[in-house]
């Protein structure tokens, strides 16, 4: 059943009187893209499972359009979830595992084997449908479980970290057919992950949580250039975040000083001179200068080859590590300074949010 909107009002769900998700407000609009983003124990699968209808609210309502989901028991919800264990039965072939939906459904034999027909080729699976489960790769394991879900020609897709159990090169292969399985087919997807660049990569927009609330929800480009308080930051790739005092207000910026060196960066919420702040950064938004430069000073402790570039750790005399990315490669033990640019140095309150 198609809708226009998917929405979750104050959707919460507590364990014995521990809130593992508080009061979700979230509105999915026909085609998106959602990712639930957030570390172990955040909410996000929690909040997957509550859509699902395989665990019941304790407070808010879940509504398609006009019509109350929450109360509908999962199997009428219309909804296709994809598992991060792929969930298959061992016993039946390809071809039957993408069917057993359909035939719960009672739908017609001739009406089955033209829509299993088109999600084996959807997934390129095609000369492994009379294959188990247990002959096939994990790759392609979890292609049979995503046919599963859409050849049910589901209102919205739900997938519970499906790539988490793949290697690196499986995982990015399945992340770029994910992504073209949503577009050709236009469906509407609530992707769970702990991942921020899987989710970046796939998502129309952002849901992170923390400790079972909504931290921030936003488009990728915004929660990476904007993230709304340090957690975000934290889990957006921004490595470096040390604990500083706020200091004068220079123009738009705030000066902090590291080291006894002050830098300018950029305010995130209303920061009062001496108040305690988080200051964050991206390991490539770190510049390296010579020893006796104008940045903060710092001996460098560790240096990863990582291709094109090295990721480097620094450690400033205080005893502050640092992690930077650079296309030079400095040694062990040599000595150097570190600058930035203050709109890449966002400044939060230390209390988060």
């Amino acid at each position: 059943m198609s809708f226009e909107e998917l929405r979750l009002d104050g959707v919460s769900r507590s364990f014995g009187g521990h809130a593992a998700l508080a009061g979700l407000d979230l509105t999915i609009k026909r085609g998106e893209f959602i990712a639930l983003l957030g570390p172990s124990g955040c909410g996000k699968s929690t909040a997957l499972n509550c859509l699902a209808g395989l665990l019941p609210l304790t407070r808010g309502s879940i509504w398609q359009d006009e019509a109350r989901l929450d109360v509908l028991p999962p199997e009428r919800r219309g909804f296709g979830m994809v598992f991060q264990n792929y969930a298959l039965f061992p016993h039946l072939p390809v071809r039957k595992n993408i069917a057993f939906g359909l035939q719960m459904r009672r739908v017609p034999r001739a009406e089955i084997r033209r829509r299993v027909d088109e999600a084996l080729r959807l997934v390129h699976l095609e000369d492994q449908a009379g294959k188990l489960p247990g002959q096939l790769s994990g790759g392609q394991q979890q292609r049979v479980a995503i046919a599963r879900a859409v050849v049910l020609e589901p209102s919205l897709v739900l997938m519970d970290e499906p790539l988490s159990n793949l290697d690196a090169k499986l995982r990015l292969e399945m992340r770029t057919e994910i992504r073209r399985l949503h577009q050709s087919l236009g469906l509407t997807t609530v992707y769970v992950t702990h991942d921020q660049e899987e989710a970046l990569s796939l998502a129309d927009r952002l849901v992170v949580l923390r400790a079972g609330r909504v931290q921030q929800i936003g488009t990728p480009e915004q929660l990476h250039t904007e993230p709304a308080n340090w957690h975000v930051a934290d889990f957006m790739g921004y490595r470096n975040l040390l604990p500083l005092k706020a200091g004068a207000r220079r123009g738009a910026g705030v000066v902090v000083e590291v080291e006894g060196r002050e830098l300018l960066g950029t305010p995130v919420g209303d920061l009062a001179p001496g108040s305690d702040v988080i200051a964050g950064t991206r390991p490539e938004d770190l510049t390296i200068g010579p020893a006796g430069g104008t940045g903060v000073p710092a001996t460098v402790e560790v240096v990863e080859y990582q291709g094109r570039e090295v990721a480097v750790e620094a450690r400033t005399p205080g005893g502050i590590p640092l992690n930077l990315r650079s296309v030079d490669r400095p040694a062990v033990g040599d000595r150097i300074t570190v600058t930035v640019e203050p709109r890449r140095l966002l400044v939060f309150p230390a209390d988060g949010a």
